[in-house]
C-alpha cells in the first residue's frame, strides 16, 4: 500500500555520539531524518528535523509520536538514546531504575506503537535498538545492564511479531565507544588508555564503528537479518573488561 506521506527515519538521541553519526549517514542517503533529543544537534541540514523531547516523559513522548505518525510514514527507527546511572548494588536508587526503564524500553514501545501501522501498511520497516556490551556484566551497571539486556528480549520478540510484515528488528551491543557520554563518565585519558588495553583489539571504538553497522541493518535489501544482536565491541564480548 502506498502512502502520500513523506517517508522519514526517526532516531532517538541523534544529536551526539553514535546517534549523530547515524543521522549523518541517513542524510547522505537523502532521507528525511527526525532526531528526538533533549540536546541540540551538532549539525544542521535541510532534511534534519530535531524535536526537543524528554523521552522519559511518557505523555510528551506519546504526543510527539502521534504527531510524527500523522505527518510522516516512518519506515526506519533507531533507538539510540541512553543513560548510565552507575552505582554498586548497595547504592542503586529505584528512581534510577524507573528512569532507565522508561528511557531504554518504555519510550521505544510508545514510539513503535505509533510507527508500526505505517510499516505494516508498506510491508517494509527497519528497526535497530542500541543496547550495550554491558549486558554481559560490568561492575556498577546493575540498572544500566538490566535495562539494556531487556532490549535484547524485546528485539527478538518484535522480530517474531513483525517478520511477516517485511519488518526487521535487530540490536547492536557496542563495547566502549568514545562518545560525549563515555567521556563524561571517564574523562581521564589514562583511564581511557587502561580500558583500551583490556579490549582485544587494543583500542576504544568510535561512533562510526557503530554507525556503519546500523546503516547496514537499515538498508532495504538486508531483509534476511532479523532478531539478531551484533556485538560491535572490538572483541570485548569475549573477555572481561574493566570500566
Amino acid at each position: 500500500m502506498t502512502s502520500n506521506k513523506k517517508t522519514a527515519a526517526v532516531i532517538t538521541g541523534g544529536s551526539l555520539g553514535i546517534g549523530a553519526d547515524i543521522c549523518e549517514r541517513l542524510l547522505k542517503d537523502g532521507m528525511h531524518v527526525i532526531n528526538l533529543s533533549n540536546q541540540p544537534p551538532k549539525i544542521t541540514h535541510p532534511q534534519l528535523e530535531t524535536i526537543d523531547l524528554d523521552l522519559t516523559n511518557r505523555a510528551a513522548t506519546e504526543k510527539t509520536a502521534k504527531e510524527i505518525a500523522e505527518k510522516y510514514q516512518v519506515l526506519k527507527f533507531v533507538h539510540c538514546a541512553g543513560a548510565v546511572r552507575p552505582a554498586r548494588l548497595e547504592d542503586v536508587k529505584m528512581e534510577d531504575l524507573d528512569y532507565l526503564t522508561q528511557l531504554h524500553l518504555g519510550c521505544a514501545i510508545t514510539l513503535m506503537q505509533c510507527f508500526l501501522p505505517a510499516m505494516r501498511a508498506a510491508q517494509s520497516g527497519r528497526i535497530v535498538l542500541i543496547s550495550s556490551r554491558a549486558v554481559l556484566g560490568l561492575e556498577t551497571r546493575t540498572v544500566y545492564a538490566g535495562t539494556k539486556a531487556a532490549m535484547l528480549g524485546m528485539t527478538r520478540t518484535w522480530a517474531l511479531e513483525f517478520a511477516r510484515d517485511g519488518i526487521t528488528v535487530n540490536a547492536i551491543a557496542p563495547g566502549p565507544i568514545v562518545t560525549e557520554l563515555f567521556q563524561q563518565h571517564i574523562p581521564d585519558a589514562e583511564k581511557q588508555a587502561a580500558i583500551a588495553k583490556t579490549v582485544p583489539v587494543q583500542r576504544l571504538g568510535k561512533p562510526g564503528d557503530i554507525g556503519r553497522a546500523v546503516h547496514f541493518l537499515l538498508a532495504e535489501e538486508n531483509s534476511f537479518i532479523t532478531g539478531q544482536t551484533w556485538y560491535i565491541c572490538g572483541g570485548a564480548s569475549l573477555a572481561s573488561i574493566s570500566m
